[in-house]
């Protein structure tokens, strides 16, 4: 096996992101950052008679701002908020268009992450046809209906002629698609590769099958920031939140000769299937903790020596939804590779300011990471008012300043899917 000094190192060189907690990257850092829940009573006759009426919406966001109006027309909301998110990233690299991109073409790629795509598309087009007949199912269907829409769309947009695929694998795609990603570049088969995470979970029928899972916090209608309570005793469910991130990595001495100072280096990458349940995550988070030690190993770490792992990580953004079992499974995990040391890495959940963006969460948080290496500035987790986990170090209630050179970035699914990222300054 080839270590990971024989390949490209890959750093991040844009940011962008469309939130409840903001409609930039800075925006939703500084949210975060300042304690600051999205969470609210969803707006929406639709939502009047379901069982869990909280969530993280989007506000805001005009998408004629970003695109034509007969093209947003045509689109999902989820491509709409993909697509500007990808144009933050991007602009920050200088390239608003095809003209301008700063990288051959054909070594740059898209990915576009996402639990369930736009499934609205879907939806409207079986009630349209339930209603009229064949011919009443919009024509685009094929199109703008499908996960890799969003990626397709990006590619024309900018001229990108690399790959332009869909990474789909629940609440883990955004991690798995930006470690593939890392792959491609430092596999020497991209120069750069935009990865967009994007979900718009907050219909009707995904929050009544996941209300009737009894996987959602329930009963917080009078106070919904309360709602979202990642390794607290009272923690009782996730809270479903719409929105999209993207990250833009580049190899590392492409982005040097261009002049371009990176932000961060994505350094690891690691993966792995629970194979224990279709939702249960396995008791003992045996699925996550392979996959913390298969991202530490791949950044050139011995991830079998818990007293190294613990040493060579600064600070933890969890996954943390705020499920009696997810939480329990993560922060076992968590001792389990950090070994007795596991109290002096300091923990996060920022879930419990921006609500779950599922199939998104890894690009929201792979933004915040960068942003906490930046700012050398631990978001806080909101709502812990009786932590269950006594050997982990939660950062609770306010953000903590301290040094901190890297940051582990996990994020588990639905299916038993588990990835985890290693973020570290740039030099």
């Amino acid at each position: 096996m080839s270590t990971q000094q024989d390949h490209r190192r890959v750093v991040v060189t844009g940011l962008g992101a469309i939130t409840p907690s903001g409609n930039s990257a800075d925006a939703l850092w500084q949210a975060v950052r300042d304690g600051r829940s999205a969470i609210r009573v969803l707006e929406g006759d639709e939502f009047a008679d379901l069982p869990v009426r909280i969530g993280g919406q989007v506000r805001d966001f005009d998408p004629t701002d970003h695109l034509p109006r007969a093209l947003a027309r045509r689109l999902s909301p989820v491509q709409q908020w993909a697509i500007a998110a990808a144009d933050q990233a991007l602009a920050q690299v200088g390239a608003t268009g095809p003209d301008d991109l700063p990288w051959d073409p054909v070594r740059v790629s898209v990915l576009s992450a996402s639990g369930s795509g736009p499934i609205d598309a879907m939806q409207a087009a079986t009630r349209a046809y339930d209603e009229g007949g064949p011919r009443s199912v919009p024509l685009t269907l094929a199109i703008h209906g499908a996960p890799d829409g969003a990626g397709a769309l990006l590619s024309q947009r900018y001229g990108i002629r690399g790959t332009a695929p869909a990474v789909s694998a629940t609440c883990a795609s955004g991690g798995i698609a930006l470690g593939e990603g890392m792959r491609l570049i430092r596999h020497g088969y991209a120069d750069a590769v935009l990865v967009v995470g994007m979900e718009d979970c907050l219909g009707p029928i995904n929050l009544s099958s996941n209300a009737n899972m009894r996987a959602l916090a329930a009963g917080f209608e009078d106070d919904p920031t309360a709602a979202s309570r990642p390794f607290d005793r009272a923690r009782s469910g996730f809270v479903m939140a719409a929105g999209a991130a993207a990250v833009l990595l580049e190899a590392e001495d492409v982005a040097r000769d261009r002049g371009a100072r990176p932000f961060a280096v994505l350094a690891g990458f690691g993966a792995s299937s629970d194979a224990h349940h279709p939702t249960a995550p396995h008791p003992a988070g045996r699925g996550a903790a392979q996959a913390m030690r298969a991202c530490l190993a791949d950044a050139g770490i011995d991830a079998q020596d818990p007293a190294q792992a613990a040493e060579a990580v600064d600070h933890v953004n969890a996954h943390g939804t705020g499920t009696p079992a997810g939480d329990a499974a993560e922060a076992a995990a968590l001792t389990e590779v950090l070994g007795p040391r596991a109290g002096g890495v300091p923990v996060t959940a920022t879930k419990s300011s921006t609500g779950h963006l599922l199939g998104a969460a890894g690009v929201v948080e792979a933004v915040l990471s960068v942003r906490t290496l930046t700012d050398q500035t631990l978001p806080p987790t909101l709502n812990l008012d009786d932590p269950e986990f006594e050997g982990l170090d939660l950062v609770r209630a306010s953000a903590r300043q301290q040094p901190v050179g890297t940051v582990l970035s996990t994020s588990f699914g639905f299916g038993g899917h588990n990835a985890a990222l290693l973020f570290t300054r740039a030099d």
